[in-house]
């Protein structure tokens, strides 16, 4: 029973990875598309369009922040590598699960203070387009709730138990 919650889960943040990482890349594509876009505009065509500064910036927050959770999900996340080489098997295994609850905690906290932030976002409005906050602050929670979903599937995949040995 418990091997077939484990093998969902990391299932579930497989999935999960595969559409953030797909999204990721088109976020960079669409991100490089408007800069070549702007520098064309303006230096070949002497064009004065001053929207793509603002919507590359709105671009390049959701592409970094949707970027934490495949860094958590195959933990290529900042860490602690050269102290984790120098310990023990059970060591770098219990500092493992404590960086990794310090940083559930932190990306709960992440993702709750982006909600307040998100709904604060309605008063607030983008000067070329005349849009609420709301979505550019929204790429906060969304990167601490998918971060936070990450580490646990990690965990998870790290700290389960091994299955059962099936005799001959």
């Amino acid at each position: 029973m418990t091997s077939l919650l484990f093998d969902r889960a990391e299932a579930f943040g497989r999935r999960l990875n595969w559409v953030n990482e797909r999204i990721c890349a088109l976020l960079m594509a669409t991100l490089v598309l408007v800069i070549w876009f702007e520098v064309v505009q303006r230096y070949v065509f002497h064009l004065g369009f001053t929207w793509g500064e603002e919507f590359s910036r709105y671009v390049m927050i959701w592409a970094a922040l949707l970027a934490v959770p495949v860094g958590a999900y195959h933990r290529e996340h900042i860490g602690l590598e050269f102290v984790l080489n120098r310990l023990s098997p059970s060591r770098r295994r219990f500092l493992r699960l404590v960086l990794d609850l310090i940083g559930l905690a932190f990306f709960l906290f992440l993702t709750s203070y982006g909600v307040g932030m998100a709904a604060g976002g309605r008063t607030q409005y983008a000067t070329i387009f005349g849009m609420t906050m709301v979505v550019p602050f929204a790429s906060v929670p969304v990167c601490g709730l998918l971060t936070s979903i990450q580490i646990v599937v990690t965990l998870l995949r790290e700290f389960a138990p091994p299955p059962p040995e099936v005799a001959p």
